[in-house]
C-alpha cells in the first residue's frame, strides 16, 4: 500500500492521501512538543508522501493550527490538503493555560461550544488566520454527539448544528471557501443521524473502525457506501494502545485501558507476532481494506514517529494475517480484509 495513493472525498474535487497526519499531538496532547519538533514532523510527513493534514481549533486551543500553518508556509498549495473543524470558539483566558482537557503548555484560551451559523463563520475565519491560508479543503463539524454533550443536552446541540451550523458550512462550500464538508466525531450514532438529515461529503470517525473494534461496520459503513460518503479513520491506534510497546501504560480512547481491552490487544499482538508483523502495521492498514475508507490519520509528534508510520503503511502483510484474526473471532467475518485494487 502506498502512502501517497489518492482517494476522492465523496463527490467533491478533494483528494486525500491514504496516509494522513492527525494534528492533536502538534497541539501538545498529553505531552509538550517543541516548536522545532512540530515543524520537523510535518516536514518529514511531506517528504514521505503524506499530502493530508487534519487539525482543529480545539487542539492546543489554536496551537496545532498555528504550527501546521507555519510548517506549510511556502509549500506548493496543490501539494497538500488541510481539514479543520468548527463547533468551538476560542475565548481568551486570563491567567494560566488550562490543562484539564489533555493539552499541556497550550495557548491561553477556553474552548466554548458554538454550532450556530455565526459561530461557525467566526470559527472558520479564525482558523484561516491561524493557518495562514485563504481556503480550507475539508471543513468538519467537531464533536457533535451524545458522547461529548451527554444524552440530555445532545438533542439541543444537534438541532442547532444540523440547521444553523450546517447552513454555514454549505454556504462556505458553495462559495468555494472549502472543498468538502463533514463531521469529525468519535461515535457512530451521530453520523447515522446526521446522514439522515443532511448531505455530507465525508465523515472523520475516530476509534470506531479499527483493528480493535468495528462498530461502524454494522450500519454506518454500508450507509456511507450507499450515499457515497467517504470515511476518514482517525485514531487507528485507539489513542495509542495498538502502537505502544507496553499496552498497560498506553491510552485507550483518551484514558487507561480496561482489562478486557488489554486482553484483546494481547491476542491481536500474538497473531501478529506469529506472522512477524508489527501490530501497529496491521492496525494502520486494516481500515483501508474497506472501500468506503479513504484515509487513515494517526497522530505523530516527531519525525521519527512519521518514519515509523510510513514503514508500517507500506509493509507487505501476509494474506493470512487478517483471516487468522477472523478465525480467532477478533475480526467480524463480514469485514473486508483483502487488499483493495
Amino acid at each position: 500500500m502506498k502512502i501517497g495513493s489518492r482517494n476522492r472525498i465523496g463527490g467533491s474535487e478533494v483528494h486525500v492521501t491514504a496516509l494522513g497526519l492527525g494534528g492533536a499531538a502538534l497541539g501538545n496532547l498529553y505531552a509538550p512538543v517543541s516548536e522545532s519538533a512540530a515543524l520537523a514532523t510535518v516536514e518529514r510527513a511531506l517528504e514521505a508522501g503524506v499530502g493530508y493534514f487534519d487539525t482543529a481549533p480545539y487542539y492546543g486551543y489554536g496551537l496545532s493550527e498555528q504550527r501546521l500553518g507555519r510548517a506549510l508556509a511556502g509549500v506548493d498549495r496543490g501539494a497538500f490538503v488541510v481539514s479543520t473543524k468548527v463547533g468551538r470558539l476560542l475565548v481568551e483566558r486570563a491567567g494560566e493555560a488550562r490543562t484539564d482537557q489533555g493539552f499541556v503548555a497550550a495557548n491561553r484560551f477556553d474552548p466554548v461550544f458554538d454550532y450556530g451559523y455565526d459561530g461557525v463563520m467566526r470559527s472558520f475565519e479564525a482558523s484561516l488566520d491561524r493557518l495562514g491560508l485563504d481556503r480550507v479543503d475539508i471543513l468538519l463539524m467537531h464533536d457533535v454527539g451524545a458522547a461529548t454533550h451527554g444524552e440530555e443536552r445532545h438533542p439541543e446541540f444537534f438541532e442547532v448544528a444540523m440547521n444553523e451550523g450546517y447552513s454555514a458550512m454549505r454556504r462556505l462550500r458553495d462559495e468555494g471557501a472549502v472543498g468538502a464538508i463533514g463531521l469529525g466525531v468519535n461515535e457512530c450514532a451521530v453520523c447515522i443521524d446526521a446522514l439522515g438529515r443532511v448531505e455530507l461529503d465525508c465523515l472523520l470517525l475516530a476509534g470506531r473502525y479499527t483493528l480493535l473494534e468495528q462498530p461502524a461496520l454494522d450500519e454506518l459503513l454500508p450507509l456511507c457506501s450507499t450515499l457515497e460518503t467517504s470515511l476518514i479513520v482517525g485514531g487507528p491506534f485507539n489513542s495509542g494502545i495498538l502502537a505502544e510497546a507496553d499496552p498497560a501504560t498506553a491510552h485507550y480512547d483518551y484514558a487507561a485501558a480496561p482489562p478486557p481491552v488489554l486482553e484483546r490487544v494481547r491476542r491481536l499482538r500474538s497473531i501478529c507476532d506469529a506472522h512477524a508483523v508489527p501490530l501497529a502495521a496491521a492496525a494502520l492498514q486494516y481500515p483501508l481494506r474497506h472501500p468506503a475508507v479513504v484515509s487513515v490519520i494517526p497522530g505523530a509528534r516527531s519525525a521519527g514517529e512519521v518514519e515509523a508510520l510510513a514503514t508500517w503503511l507500506e509493509l507487505d502483510l501476509p494474506e493470512a494475517l487478517f483471516g487468522d484474526m477472523q478465525d480467532a473471532d477478533l475480526l467480524p467475518r463480514e469485514a473486508p480484509i483483502g487488499v483493495r485494487p
